[in-house]
């Protein structure tokens, strides 16, 4: 099921709106009609089209300004050499899917604090033109001005919560910058998720016992965010300077495109393996993995061929690739495992298997 929708690009860089976005943002438009105006709300705003019209546009404001608080962080990052994958709004936010965090500790400052900058810069500009509107008694009263206050406040919040030390939000990221400066990349880093993860403890306890159930929800999602991004650090150090070569499989089994999904069965018995490179003759044709032969219903399977089913697009590694390079497009592509080729002739294969398996050994 495709949970994300790209809207468009900016600077190169895909814009996407996930599922939980789009459920979110009706949910938001009726909380900012139903708050009361002191709160920055359109509780008393005449007709009812013009305050739910408010609320929503709101709404898509302030997830405006999410999308360009993510963008801070990814125009500073394109420029020191980092790749941006695309930038998907969610429930709680923005996220931007980044090739590498830079290691050098001065660059990840800058990144860390670009975001949080965009929204204090959005917010101070918002908040200044609403105060001069109301010395000049323009617009007094006027929900359009109040709606300007609103995204302005907002901003501002949303810059000091950023900033809050607590992984993986930007100031957990600018104390491990500033930790990495002083000790082990990853030793900073597990101290900055250790922060995080009791930050969010603390965060969630209050939520359940205040019964303000997204605080909660909050919290949750910044314990798993602390802990995936400490073990994808860790993996990535591990990792360093490992070679495909030494960790592939180079005694592959492989199928014929003329073998029924029948016998393929039977030699995913025999094998235990779950993906085989189908081959003619010296040439790679494909793949066929047990994801393929399960959409063929047994009936038809000894009457199916491999060369029917299988993966034609293939992706593939080459012998000096890092092995970190492989684990990020297995992960990216949601693949169990690539071809490893030397002038268009397969030399072996590896497979999320083999690449977790060298983790476990070099820890």
């Amino acid at each position: 099921m495709k949970t994300s929708i790209q809207i468009g690009k900016i600077m190169g860089i895909p814009i996407k709106l996930h599922i939980t976005f789009l459920l979110i943002l009706p949910v938001f438009a009726w909380m900012f009609a139903r708050t009361e105006p002191q709160f920055g709300g359109f509780q008393d705003v005449e007709p009812e089209l013009l305050r739910y019209s408010m609320g929503m546009a709101a709404s898509v404001l302030l997830f405006t300004c999410v999308l360009l608080h993510e963008l801070g962080h990814s125009y500073v990052a394109k420029k020191h050499g980092s790749d941006i994958n695309s930038i998907t709004l969610f429930l709680f936010g923005g996220v931007s899917s980044m090739e590498d965090i830079p290691r050098d500790p001065k660059t990840e400052l800058k990144m860390a604090v670009a975001g949080p900058a965009v929204s204090l810069l959005i917010g101070s500009i918002l908040i200044m033109i609403h105060e001069i509107s109301r010395q000049e008694l323009l617009f007094q009263d006027s929900p359009y001005m109040r709606l300007v206050w609103l995204i302005g406040y907002i901003n501002i919040v949303l810059c000091i919560f950023n900033l809050i030390p607590a992984f993986p939000m930007d100031g957990g990221r600018v104390l491990r910058a500033w930790l990495a400066g002083r000790m082990s990349y990853i030793k900073a880093t597990q101290i900055a998720a250790g922060i995080g993860k009791m930050f969010a403890i603390f965060m969630g306890i209050f939520g359940l016992f205040s019964s303000i159930i997204w605080l909660t929800l909050i919290a949750f999602f910044i314990y798993i965010g602390a802990s995936e991004e400490e073990k994808s650090t860790e993996v990535s150090v591990i990792l360093e300077g490992v070679k495909v070569k030494a960790i592939m499989s180079k005694e592959v089994q492989t199928v014929s495109p003329e073998t029924t999904v029948e016998e393929l069965v039977d030699i995913m018995f025999k094998y235990k393996h779950m993906g085989y490179p189908v081959m003619d003759g010296s040439k790679v044709k494909g793949i066929v993995t047990f994801t393929d032969v399960q959409k063929v219903i047994k009936e038809d399977r000894k009457n199916v061929k491999v060369s029917q089913i299988m993966t034609k697009e293939l992706i593939t590694a080459r012998e000096d690739d890092d092995a970190i390079t492989v684990l990020k497009l297995l992960t990216r592509n949601s693949i169990g495992r690539i071809i490893v080729k030397n002038d268009e002739k397969m030399i072996g294969i590896i497979s999320r298997t083999d690449v977790l398996r060298a983790v476990q050994l070099l820890e």
